[in-house]
């Protein structure tokens, strides 16, 4: 049985400033507050492959692993997959934006299975996921909406 899980949020700001920030993969240790380092390994058109290494968990472990990823703008979509799963057997992940009234409405989609002899099972995963998500994506939006802030208030500079 495979794990699946759907999060999403609102983002009160400019779908561009959301696009832009979320998918600067250097910045993302400014963004998220799991990640300690986020190191590019190449980029071929939209799709880029890239490490990312965590802070060290309560053990003391530092989780690290490649993944790539493909954004597509036009449809205002992002697809990433592990290339080094881990304790995952498979990992996918589709990010979708969409503009509101209310600013950005960020989705994320994870479609995974672990494997037998990981830390924890899928329904496990899904419950670290489903706690983990929500707290990642209110601290993103707190971010981007105070640089959108930022931006609005930000003197403009004689000609």
């Amino acid at each position: 049985m495979a794990g699946h899980t759907e999060n999403e949020i609102t983002i009160a700001a400019p779908l561009d400033l959301v696009w832009d920030m979320t998918n600067d993969i250097e910045r993302w240790p400014q963004l998220f507050s799991e990640y300690a380092a986020a190191e590019v390994l190449s980029r071929q058109g939209d799709t880029v492959t890239f490490r990312l290494t965590m802070h060290p968990d309560e053990n003391g472990k530092v989780w690290s692993w490649v993944s790539e990823r493909t954004t597509d703008r036009e449809k205002l979509t992002v697809r990433a997959r592990r290339v080094e799963p881990g304790p995952f057997e498979f990992m996918n992940i589709r990010w979708e934006y969409e503009e509101t009234p209310d600013g950005t409405r960020m989705r994320w989609t994870q479609d995974f299975a672990m494997k037998p002899d990981a830390p924890v099972d899928d329904a496990g995963m899904t419950d670290i996921i489903n706690r983990n998500s929500p707290v990642q994506m209110a601290l993103i939006r707190d971010r981007i909406e105070q640089a959108a802030g930022e931006r609005r208030t930000a003197p403009v500079s004689p000609a």
